[in-house]
């Protein structure tokens, strides 16, 4: 079986690359990404691995990793919300039109390759003013970062109705505990605030106590994104989306796991816009996903030690 991963070096491709090598049912894997660090020297050890520096959206990387048809394709590559929202152009270059290209190269092979896209929660757009979201709550983006995803999950789901790929879109929450270089993200509270405390060291979160999130380990992450090429066409639902399981707490519960009860650890400082943007969650509904195997990380002790990881 070749897989194919964009975005292969980053926070959640570094975690998924090994688990993809420890199966004996993958014959090629693919990786591309603008650079590689020192995980890669161990990975090019295995004869299977193929590296391609560079965008992924560009004609070289795609004719080089995609000239042997993909079995499975996970499109993990992005630029994120806030730096998408400070460099407009960069974002839409990558977040939309590289990735529009990546799924006509992918469809062009010949094959219905299952091609999982890693979208986001961000295209329900703002959350604060809601009780709840479910798996038939309308998108509404409010940043061109969901607007881009939003618009990617739609044609993916076109090519996958037309029989030219076998796609599936599955909306990410911040992922944690990214490390303290993850500026472009807007949600890094989240990681600093468990990665900190974890630590034994003081931290000031630009949110309230009180304040709600959505959570996911990278562990977590990677298990679900296994999980979502194993699963036959049949199974999956008509628009070719599934809004994972997330835990939802407030920010004090999960500061007083990760500091283990040392309140003291941790002040707030409230950031406004951060908090109405970020922190603001309400409660999530998915039986549909959890119906077909995708999961949460059970509780927020599992959360903190899965995160760590």
């Amino acid at each position: 079986m070749h897989v194919f991963v964009t975005g292969a070096a980053g926070y959640v491709g570094e975690a998924l690359v090994p688990r993809l090598l420890a199966l004996d049912t993958i014959t090629r894997l693919s990786l591309a990404d603008q650079g590689f660090g020192a995980q890669a020297a161990a990975w090019c050890s295995d004869p299977r691995v193929t590296l391609a520096k560079g965008q992924f959206g560009a004609p070289s990387v795609l004719d080089a990793l995609l000239g042997e048809p993909a079995d499975v394709v996970y499109h993990l590559a992005s630029v994120p919300g806030s730096l998408a929202q400070r460099e407009p152009e960069l974002g839409q270059r990558v977040n939309l039109h590289d990735t529009l290209r990546l799924f006509d190269a992918v469809a062009a092979g010949g094959k219905p390759t299952r091609l999982v896209f890693a979208s986001s929660v961000a295209v329900y757009g703002a959350l604060e003013n809601l009780d709840s979201v479910d798996e038939t709550t309308v998108p509404a983006p409010q940043s061109s970062y969901g607007a881009h995803k939003l618009m990617a999950e739609i044609h993916l789901a076109d090519l996958s109705r037309r029989g030219l790929v076998d796609g599936l879109s599955l909306r990410l929450p911040g992922i944690v505990a990214r490390p303290g270089t993850s500026a472009g993200h807007g949600s890094a509270f989240m990681s600093d605030l468990i990665r900190t405390l974890s630590a034994g060291q003081p931290y000031t979160c630009p949110v309230s106590a009180a304040a709600r999130c959505w959570w996911m380990s990278r562990a977590r992450c990677v298990d679900n994104l296994l999980h979502a090429a194993s699963l036959t066409a049949q199974q999956l639902p008509a628009s070719r989306v599934v809004q994972l399981p997330v835990l939802l707490a407030s920010v004090m519960a999960v500061a007083h796991e990760a500091s283990r009860g040392q309140a003291s650890m941790v002040s707030y400082r409230p950031d406004a816009r951060i908090e109405s943007t970020f922190a603001c969650m309400p409660a999530l509904h998915t039986p549909g996903a959890r119906a077909l195997g995708f999961v949460d990380d059970s509780n927020l002790s599992q959360l903190v030690n899965n995160s760590l990881t």
